[in-house]
């Protein structure tokens, strides 16, 4: 009775201990070279990337941050992951004649397993959709880091960024929009940012998330 009242608080733990995806991308001499996106089951999650801060700058960053993943998303996350297998079996289809895109990984943790996939073009349907999503919310992400750059550094460059930011927003080339709002509501908020990028820093947080693909 005693060891089992001491081994239970540690197997409380370890039940407690969300399952984590992990999708990271490496591709030398692209802006961003590296970035990695973690989300655990219960849609918390972590961004981090380095590189340039654009193709035609040669300023660098090295960039982290965290955020919650819409419970749609974080579900339709996991939900591939299952159906992928947790990336356990062969997921590079093996096409040698496709161009190289980035050295991508896939990983799942939870208590009971741990499985990762290295690819460049995945052959499974499910780790198509996955790779297309996660690297979706990268590119908002990107934004997110470039913006908070400029805003701090070159707010001459706004201009530009909020607009590419919204034409991608209104062609569903992002995911998660909610993730980068506070550097956008920062931007809004700022008397010193003209008033064409503050609407439209507005505009981009009031835009609702295209549906999911199934």
């Amino acid at each position: 009775m005693a060891l089992a009242a001491l081994l239970l608080p540690t197997a409380l733990c370890v039940a407690a201990d969300p399952a984590t995806i992990t999708f990271s991308l490496d591709f030398p001499d692209s802006s961003p070279e590296h970035y990695s996106i973690t989300v655990q089951s219960d849609g918390h999650a972590h961004y981090e990337s380095s590189g340039k801060i654009s193709a035609d700058s040669d300023a660098r960053d090295n960039y982290q941050t965290d955020f919650t993943f819409t419970d749609s998303t974080r579900a339709r996350i996991f939900e591939l992951a299952a159906q992928a297998h947790y990336f356990s079996g062969k997921v590079d289809s093996g096409n040698k004649k496709l161009a190289f895109t980035g050295a991508k990984k896939l990983v799942y943790k939870d208590g009971q397993r741990s499985s990762s996939a290295d690819y460049n073009f995945p052959q499974q349907p499910s780790v198509q959709q996955l790779t297309t999503l996660f690297q979706s919310v990268a590119a908002t992400m990107e934004f997110g880091r470039r913006l908070t750059y400029f805003h701090r550094y070159q707010k001459l460059a706004l201009d530009d960024e909020l607009k590419r930011m919204e034409d991608q927003a209104k062609r569903s080339e992002l995911a998660e929009l909610q993730a980068v709002s506070p550097v956008l509501q920062e931007i809004y908020e700022d008397n010193s940012v003209i008033n064409v990028d503050r609407a439209r820093a507005l505009r981009i947080m009031e835009m609702k998330a295209p549906p999911l693909g199934k």
